[in-house]
């Protein structure tokens, strides 16, 4: 499971609209700190309408990797260090929440503290 839902993870950062499709819950909280970027609950096309390949993520790094396993609910926590299309680099404390569905894991929560 605990690879499983880091492969799902990692592909919010990395991949397009599509994998957003695929794997968000049709509701989504979503709480990033920073400046103009999302914060409260966002329905799924909202979500993956932001996955545009001049912001996507590169080279990933999800160290400290940590899961809190529910049953039918997981929360995952990580430090991730990635760069952005553009070479700035950002790292963070990240942490979501996935429910199990008939189809499978869903994000349904997911939370950014940037580290200096």
């Amino acid at each position: 499971m605990n690879d499983d839902l880091f492969r799902i993870e990692e592909g919010f950062w990395l991949n397009g609209a599509e994998h957003f499709r695929t794997y968000l819950e049709e509701r989504c909280l979503l709480a990033f700190p920073q400046a103009s970027e999302m914060h409260g609950v966002f329905d799924r096309e909202a979500v993956a309408a932001t996955a545009t390949p001049s912001n996507r993520w590169r080279d990933l790094t999800m160290s400290e990797r940590q899961v809190l396993d529910l049953g039918e609910t997981a929360i995952l926590s990580y430090r991730a260090a990635v760069s952005r299309a553009d070479g700035e680099r950002y790292r963070a404390l990240v942490s979501s929440a996935y429910v199990r569905r008939g189809e499978g894991w869903r994000l349904a929560f997911h939370q950014h503290s940037p580290l200096a």
